[in-house]
């Protein structure tokens, strides 16, 4: 279906692909993984023609339909979600919109001298539209948005007056629409939430097409991908499984490399040893001619590539009191929605809640109320004793100082440590060599918040409030983060949609919008995240197995 044969592709001196080779079959759902800078948007690129290969070639037969879902979305104002979605299917979604045009041509008096020809374009267009299924399309387009969370009102309403990273679901829908031969799909679960996410999985492993996907949900990646292919070095190295499946493998043949490449050094010292010893002696030339020609021909086995992730430790943070915080008689409204009638919480030391709840269930609400940043309109959020809070949403951000480099930003908050430790945090967060002279105004969103949690986590408050914390950060570098959470010894609430992070870390759980996603009693369930799935019997609140 597409193939790269043996391409090079250069940036300057950075070597991105070094005779790479490749193929998408037909129906095949493939995950691209690799560092950051390895190519993958590249590889994307190629394939819609964006960019071209140095050396080598790039094969889409002529008549296969691409739909490229990407993290940079064009401006979106002026008509309704619902139509912003349908603009994307393709030839049918042209359709939909000249049908409106003509609709409104044909009620507009000052256009009546137009009729004849209106009318003759209107039944030609009509026809193409139904014949292609066209007049199912508006009910598609509602039940994707659905699916993506949207209500109603805003898949009728104005998509200029959506936020970021709703526009961004509108872009997906309408990539998904099109029912393209192939996807390409650029982080795709970025700004969704759980319950998007796990529609988005049901809706990818029934879609006939192929696909080409790069993610940082490692569960997602497991339930939606066959295969896996690795850049690297220039390599694109393919794994016939899951992502679970690759790092398996990966390691095993890792460990193969390392030790067929510990035995060839062996042997060729060996070889140099006698080349050395009887390279002056007149009886052994001919030997030491022929072990020096048969060296030369030799392949040289490389070390295998290590990743390099830094571990973080935490310190260990002061002990709190026994009653971290407690809620009482929690009201809370946004004009006529009400959000919390009456809520009650005790959370207590060393106790990992995880809250969740549909969208405008009242999540980052309750968290900004515990950190103080919202005031309940009824009702007491009380902190107990010895606390210290750490507080992280998105609005962290805007405490960074844009003028200053990382390493300064690091300096400043922590002026008493050295050069060393604050380079080991910064690594640990994927910020090594020259990235931490990266000026702050310069960072994008993702390599913000990672500087962000960075500053919280290296002296830790004993009361973490985390909202979405694992938002743009990759595979790796939420491993970490999980790992090292684990360790943390004070106590933690936060909200997030990645699965890694709920089953790893939550030892409490908290739904709000009650058991059936509709009513205002929040469900207090005292287990793990894993614990709470297995009772319940589904992933996130309105999600049902």
């Amino acid at each position: 279906m597409i193939f790269f044969s043996n391409i090079n592709k250069q940036y300057g001196k950075q070597l991105i692909f070094v005779d790479a080779s490749f193929q998408l079959n037909p129906g095949e759902k493939v995950g691209l993984v690799g560092p950051n800078g390895a190519g993958k948007t590249t590889l994307f690129r190629m394939v819609v023609g964006e960019e071209t290969p140095d050396e080598g070639e790039v094969s889409v037969p002529k008549k296969l339909t691409i739909g490229y879902f990407r993290q940079d979305v064009e401006e979106m104002k002026g008509r309704s979600a619902l139509d912003e979605a349908i603009a994307g299917s393709g030839r049918a979604g042209d359709l939909h919109h000249e049908l409106e045009a003509l609709h409104q041509a044909l009620e507009d008096p000052h256009r009546a001298h137009e009729m004849d020809r209106t009318l003759e374009r209107f039944g030609h267009v009509q026809e193409e539209y139904e014949h292609l299924g066209g007049y199912s399309l508006e009910a598609q387009a509602r039940e994707v948005l659905h699916g993506l969370g949207f209500e109603d009102d805003q898949i009728d309403g104005d998509v200029g007056a959506l936020s970021g990273g709703w526009k961004m679901r509108v872009a997906l829908a309408r990539v998904l629409l099109g029912r393209p031969d192939v996807l390409l799909m650029d982080e795709p679960t970025n700004h969704l939430d759980i319950e998007s996410i796990i529609w988005l999985e049901q809706f990818l492993k029934s879609y006939p097409g192929a696909m080409l996907m790069t993610t940082h949900d490692r569960e997602f990646m497991n339930r939606v991908v066959t295969k896996i292919a690795e850049i690297d070095s220039g390599e694109i190295v393919v794994y016939s499984g899951d992502y679970d499946f690759y790092e398996r493998e990966r390691a095993i043949r890792e460990s193969n490399q390392q030790a067929a490449f510990t035995r060839q050094q062996a042997m060729l010292a060996k070889e140099q040893r006698f080349i050395e010893r009887f390279k002056t002696h007149a009886a052994k030339a001919a030997q030491v001619q022929s072990r020096i020609k048969a060296l030369d021909k030799i392949e040289k086995i490389e070390l295998p590539r290590k990743r390099h992730v830094v571990k973080f430790e935490f310190r260990v943070p002061p002990r709190s009191g026994d009653q971290v915080a407690v809620i009482e008689g929690l009201h809370k409204s946004y004009g006529p929605r009400v959000i919390y009638q009456g809520f009650n919480l005790t959370i207590r030391r060393g106790e990992r809640w995880a809250v969740m709840g549909r969208n405008g269930a009242g999540k980052t609400t309750l968290l900004k109320m515990i950190a103080g940043a919202v005031q309940p309109d009824a009702g007491s959020v009380r902190l107990g004793a010895s606390l210290s809070m750490g507080y992280f949403a998105q609005q962290s951000l805007d405490v960074l100082d844009a003028d200053l480099t990382i390493i300064e930003q690091l300096q400043q908050d922590f002026p008493q440590d050295g050069m060393g430790s604050l380079r080991t945090l910064a690594g640990a967060f994927q910020f090594s060599g020259d990235d931490v002279d990266k000026r702050i105004r310069a960072l994008s969103g993702g390599e913000k918040s990672r500087l962000a949690m960075a500053r919280m986590l290296y002296n830790p408050p004993n009361f973490l409030v985390l909202d979405e914390p694992t938002n743009h950060l990759d595979l790796a570098t939420k491993e970490m983060l999980v790992e090292a959470l684990r360790e943390f010894e004070g106590t933690m609430i936060f909200v997030s949609h990645d699965r890694t992070f709920l089953r790893g870390l939550s030892s409490r759980v908290l739904e709000l919008g009650g058991e059936s996603g509709r009513d205002r009693n929040p469900l207090v369930y005292p287990g793990s995240y894993v614990e709470y799935v297995r009772k319940m019997g589904h992933e996130a609140p309105g999600i049902f197995s």
